[in-house]
């Protein structure tokens, strides 16, 4: 079985194609990360077919957010349109949980907050306990609020260094993008089957009033 990985939910895009009998034995067969900011629609197709067999696989896997608007609907709409060319189902994780996971694979035994790079100079912020358990939903704060209720004694995501700065007890900071390559290190619980994408606050737009 093989698992196709998509993530361009954020600055970063990624791509990885894992190998396994069960969920827990994934092994990663090959896989690609760059650091973008703009231009996902343009590199993520090329950067799967550059995987073994084109990235064909049984199963995929894709980041649904919270993130970019634009970063998001790329990455869903690459991972439907394989899933239906290859008859295949799709699933989805959440983007804060990934970084939470490579922060928490690094530093083990450690409640970590994360902090990413929002819209309209807030951030996503969510914090977890050290056994991985989210302690509260995904959050769209500003960079003061998210200081006054971050408590992990570490921090990871892309804001990590400016929210430590903002806090008084100066936490380890560890600046952490998504990356598919790392996703073996999510559990199974995870995963979500149809995914929607999660933008983590309202879209800008608005219906004009009646």
């Amino acid at each position: 079985m093989r698992r196709l990985v998509i993530d361009s939910a954020t600055e970063a895009c990624s791509v990885a194609l894992f190998e396994y009998e069960a969920f827990e034995d994934g092994k990663m067969m090959a896989g690609s990360h760059a650091m973008l900011g703009r231009g996902h629609a343009e590199q993520l197709v090329p950067m799967i077919a550059a995987l073994p067999g084109k990235g064909r696989a049984d199963t995929i896997a894709v980041n649904a957010g919270p993130g970019s608007f634009t970063g998001i609907r790329v990455g869903l709409a690459a991972a439907r349109a394989l899933a239906l060319a290859w008859q295949v189902p799709i699933e989805g994780y959440a983007s804060l949980a990934l970084v939470a996971a490579m922060g928490r694979a690094a530093h083990p035994g450690q409640a970590i907050d994360v902090a990413m790079s929002g819209g309209h100079g807030e951030w996503f912020f969510q914090p977890f306990a050290a056994d991985g358990t989210a302690l509260a939903e995904p959050a769209s704060l500003l960079p003061q609020a998210a200081a006054e209720v971050s408590r992990g004694s570490i921090v990871v995501g892309s804001q990590a260094e400016a929210l430590a700065a903002r806090r008084s007890d100066a936490p380890d900071a560890y600046p952490l993008w998504p990356d598919a390559r790392a996703f073996a290190l999510l559990g199974r619980d995870a995963l979500r089957p149809d995914p929607a994408p999660s933008y983590g606050r309202a879209p800008d737009a608005r219906l004009p009033a009646a």
